[in-house]
């Protein structure tokens, strides 16, 4: 990556992925990483500016995560934020103590300073605060430029070394002008300039594609979502004919999938398209299988074999294509070797088994979801494709709780296109990031036609986003609902019973395996 960059070193906030959106829509690159990530690393990538993310820890108990000390002397702008204010704080000298009154929630920022971080901004601010410790004594060259009732030192700076720090969080909604002090940091004092866009990101991709295959031929894994069909376009675009989409029909797609790609992408788009039918064998290896991990590993060794299996078919072919995101990638390890948890495997990125004959190509592992729908429209993918909804890569099988069969597969098709089309019919698919049927692994009693019945239940699963990594559960009409439920138990035979799942992400995640 050629352009203006901000590294940011992450304490284990649920908030750094916020971070990284909030600097790449004022058209700025941001990469996160984690926050023992060694200076001489960080002197190397030249990041523009560094900014700390906040954390769960606290530096007053005997162990926290700490950066490097030197970090500070690099002459990169910084910008601390609450954990990250804290850690600034003690490191380069400053004292910190634990509050006698946590601040959690709205406050308001009453600014002393208002000549760079808080440039063109009223004297009084809402903000979001969640602290338990704050700096009692600031470090020496350090001078106080804003304050709240319960926070003397809420911002910071040494103006010379220009390092910054904020007690709350600008990254978030609840701190309506917090994107414009982020903009003031980048902008006004680390002198960035807007130079990412999906525009750049495009003709940068098509070159280091171009360069990197050279000769060569990719096979592309085409699922229909919206990240793999970007993808696919990406490379024709780039590499024409030498791009081979392989779309592998594994038993575990929605109604109708199979058929529906093929339309769209080889009689409209005219790709190199190659149709694999391989349910059987996907299915014979997960028989008997419920945990959901496992499930995961063995749809991304099948996928593989099949890849492998096509590519020895074509002559040339060297490399295998992903649609695989940050999140993905951040939600599959912990942030580079950061504080945060692993929280489920993503079988385009832990999934795959440790040797194979391909070369991965993952142009799209530095973007959130909704930066690969602004590269789709750049590229011409129709709105119906673009805003579809995120749909894993392993398929039904991990919203089939339990073991997979056909049986199950296909009650689940049902209910779940039900679920669809009546959201569809309601207006509110494109609201929504997400609405899907679950199949639980339960039997409940019933009474269908004065007969008692005992049958499967079906979670309903409608949630909001703006990037998957947060989420809220949608708070869908009672009379959709109510059609929901009355379509999937009278048509779908075999369940007799619906739920609704009200649960946010975090602490719940948006599948259920």
């Amino acid at each position: 990556m050629n352009c203006e960059r901000v590294a940011i070193l992450d304490f284990g906030s649920q908030y750094s992925q916020l971070i990284a959106r909030r600097v790449r829509e004022l058209g700025v690159y941001a990469e996160i990483l984690p926050y023992n990530v060694s200076v001489s690393h960080l002197a190397k990538d030249k990041p523009k500016a560094i900014i700390l993310s906040g954390g769960p820890a606290s530096l007053t108990a005997t162990q926290s995560p700490v950066c490097e000390k030197e970090v500070f002397e690099l002459g990169v702008p910084t910008l601390g934020i609450c954990y990250g204010m804290q850690l600034m704080g003690k490191l380069l000298g400053g004292e910190i103590v634990s509050s006698l009154s946590r601040e959690y929630g709205q406050a308001t920022l009453l600014v002393n300073r208002r000549d760079d971080l808080f440039r063109g901004l009223d004297k009084e601010l809402p903000v979001w605060m969640s602290h338990g410790d704050r700096v009692s004594r600031l470090p020496p060259g350090f001078e106080v430029i804003a304050h709240t009732r319960n926070s003397p030192m809420a911002a910071m700076r040494n103006k010379a070394r220009q390092l910054y720090g904020v007690q709350f969080h600008p990254e978030v909604v609840h701190t309506p002008k917090g994107k414009e002090i982020i903009k003031n940091f980048l902008y006004q004092i680390a002198k960035c300039s807007p130079t990412w866009t999906m525009k750049s990101f495009l003709n940068r991709s098509l070159e280091e594609i171009r360069q990197g295959v050279g000769e060569g031929k990719v096979l592309c894994a085409l699922s229909g979502g919206v990240d793999s069909s970007v993808l696919c376009l990406l490379l024709h675009k780039a590499i024409g004919e030498r791009s081979v989409a392989v779309f592998v029909d594994n038993g575990l797609l929605r109604k109708d999938e199979g058929k529906r790609v093929k339309e769209i992408f080889e009689s409209h788009y005219h790709l190199n398209l190659r149709y694999v039918e391989a349910g059987e064998q996907f299915l014979e290896k997960l028989r008997g299988v419920t945990d959901p991990e496992k499930k995961r590993r063995i749809i991304g060794n099948e996928f593989i074999k099949v890849f492998e299996e096509e590519a020895r078919k074509i002559k040339k072919v060297k490399y295998l294509a992903q649609g695989t995101l940050y999140p993905d990638v951040i939600e599959s390890r912990s942030a580079r070797g950061g504080p945060s948890a692993t929280i489920k495997t993503h079988h385009n990125v832990g999934g795959l088994p440790e040797e194979m004959n391909l070369e991965l190509i993952e142009p799209f592992k530095e973007l959130f979801k909704d930066e690969v729908r602004i590269l789709g429209k750049e590229l011409g993918l129709p709105e119906e494709i673009i805003h579809r909804h995120p749909f894993p890569g392993p398929g039904l099988a991990v919203r089939i709780v339990g073991e997979v069969s056909e049986d199950r597969l296909s009650l689940l098709r049902e209910a779940d296109e039900m679920v669809l089309d009546e959201i569809k019919k309601e207006g509110l698919y494109a609201e929504l990031w997400q609405a899907f049927a679950v199949l639980l692994p339960i039997k409940t009693v019933g009474v269908m036609g004065d007969e008692r019945t005992y049958e499967n239940v079906v979670a309903i699963r409608a949630v909001t986003s703006t990037d998957g990594m947060t989420a809220d559960w949608a708070k869908l009409p009672d009379r959709l609902l109510r059609r929901i439920s009355n379509r999937i138990i009278n048509e779908a035979k075999g369940i007799n019973r619906v739920v609704y799942d009200i649960s946010s992400k975090p602490p719940s995640t948006i599948e259920w395996e």
